[in-house]
Parts: C-alpha cells; structure tokens; sequence
C-alpha cells in the first residue's frame, strides 16, 4: 500500500449545470447492483421523496432483508417475476411475466409520480428477448424531467449505456461463492 498526503484543496469545480432527473445504470459481474440501488432508494425515502422499486426476477413474495426494511421505512418493492431462469418451470410465463411488469414500470416511470423508480434485474428481460430494448430506450428517454430511473443487472445493453448519465461497472475481483461458501443471510438475502 502506498500512503497519500490527503487532498488540501477542492479536487472539482462545483457544476453549474441544470439538475434534472438521471438514468443511473449498476451493472457488472461483480457483487453489489442491487444492494447499490436500494442505497439510492433509501437515501431519496430518507429525504421524504416518492420511490418505486421494480425487481423483474424476483418473486413477488420474496422477503429478503431488503424487502424487510423496505416495509418498515414505506418503500414499495414489487417483485414481478417468478426467480432467475434456471428456476423457471415455464420460460414463456416468465417472459409474459416481465412484458406485464414492464408496462407497470413505464407507466409509474412516465407518470412522475415518483422521484425515483428502481429497475432491477432489468437486463435479464432484455437480454433474453422478453423486452423490447426500444421501447425501454423511448420511455426512458420520454420521462418526465424531473424522474431519476436506476437500472440493475449484468451485461447491460450498451445502447442503454451509451443514453445513461452515470454508470457504474461492478468488477468481480474475488467472491466468496467462487471458494465454496455459500450465500450467507443478511449477506446475499
């Protein structure tokens, strides 16, 4: 480890631009989208602000630690899909599944009621085929000024990169699932 001498000066310039809603994008092979996008949601929850959360994989009756907290702060989480695909009894259900929870998610993206509407696992559906990468592209481009949209999940299209304004790649660098350790509570759920 090298040591730094800490910055004695403002390292930016405060922006003077407009502040408007972003589409924020976590993605990546490396743990930490999902939990990255709850921070966002609890952070605007925290500032009294209205935030959807939209999990297109997860179960709607999934009661991980994030979903328990969410109920006790107010937080909406709606899970829209039926588990990963591997899971799956019936691909064609879970691609209706995630056409069905997507018009949920327009509509709550384009209606501005919300501050902010989180998108997670978004990329699975669009990846598979089950969403039509433009239609995400026109609802996220014709959202009301002022909404934030954070979308979740690995291998983002790069077409929905390129139209972010800030991405974050997760890069696994070491796991603990890779050495035999399994998914801890509190940890991965």
């Amino acid at each position: 480890m090298q040591i730094e001498t800490p910055p004695s000066e403002k390292p930016y310039e405060k922006p003077e631009g407009e502040r408007r809603g972003l589409v924020i994008v976590n993605t990546g092979d490396g743990k930490g989208k999902t939990t990255a996008a709850f921070g966002l949601a609890f952070r605007a929850t925290g500032r009294g602000k209205a935030v959807k959360v939209y999990q297109f994989m997860k179960v709607p009756t999934a009661r991980f630690g994030e979903h328990r907290l969410s109920e006790q702060v107010g937080l909406p989480v709606e899970g829209l899909g039926d588990g990963f695909s591997w899971k799956s009894r019936d691909l064609e259900h879970s691609g209706q599944l995630a056409r069905e929870g997507w018009e949920k998610a327009r509509a709550a993206i384009l209606s501005g009621a919300y501050f902010l509407v989180v998108l997670d696992e978004i990329t699975y559906p669009l990846i598979y085929g089950w969403l039509p990468l433009q239609e995400v592209l026109d609802t996220l481009a014709a959202r009301p000024k002022e909404v934030h949209v954070c979308l979740t999940g690995r291998r983002c299209p790069q077409e929905i990169i390129d139209m972010a304004d800030t991405v974050t790649e997760m890069t696994m660098v070491k796991h603990a699932f890779k050495a035999g350790i399994p998914a801890q509570r509190g940890i991965e759920d």
